[in-house]
């Protein structure tokens, strides 16, 4: 019998907050962990899978934006919707030390210290998406509007297709 994996720092913040959550796993082996694959590991509609992106900003601060798998993220409205004038993606070897997470693990909920946080607007036209559940391999389903909440977040235009 397979050990089942102990729940992450994020699945616990958020039983801890009383928000529902459904976990979902995918295999890893294969090192397709972009987003659109995760997708399709799990079944999901890419629209429906965000992830999860650290920025700095031109005043040194770290913004966390999270946006569907298939599009990037617009660096001129991510800087408009945190109120700054400008943010450029955090390199990925800064990642661990400032959100506690890897690449292909970040979740919007859990990091070390929370940070200003915005969802692209679409996350608002479903009842659930998908986003990292703070470990490669695990995905947590959930209401957007619990993620907003838990996360002090916000909703903006910040998404471009890819």
């Amino acid at each position: 019998m397979a050990k089942k994996e102990a729940k992450t720092n994020a699945m616990r913040m958020l039983e801890t907050a009383g928000i529902a959550y459904k976990e979902h796993t995918y295999e890893t082996e294969d090192g397709a962990i972009d987003g659109v694959s995760v997708a399709i590991k799990c079944g999901e509609d890419p629209s429906q899978v965000f992830k999860t992106l650290v920025t700095i900003a031109d005043t040194r601060e770290h913004y966390v934006f999270v946006v569907p798998v298939e599009a990037k993220l617009d660096l001129k409205a991510a800087a408009r919707a945190a109120g700054v004038k400008s943010v450029e993606m955090i390199p990925q070897k800064d990642l661990l030390k400032t959100t506690g997470y890897i690449h292909g693990g970040c979740s919007p909920v859990g990091m070390k210290k929370p940070f200003p946080t915005v969802f692209d607007e679409t996350a608002v036209l479903y009842d659930t998406i998908m986003v990292s559940g703070g470990r490669v391999g695990v995905q947590v389903e959930v209401n957007p509007d619990d993620l907003v909440r838990i996360t002090g977040g916000s909703y903006a235009p910040i998404a471009r297709d890819e």
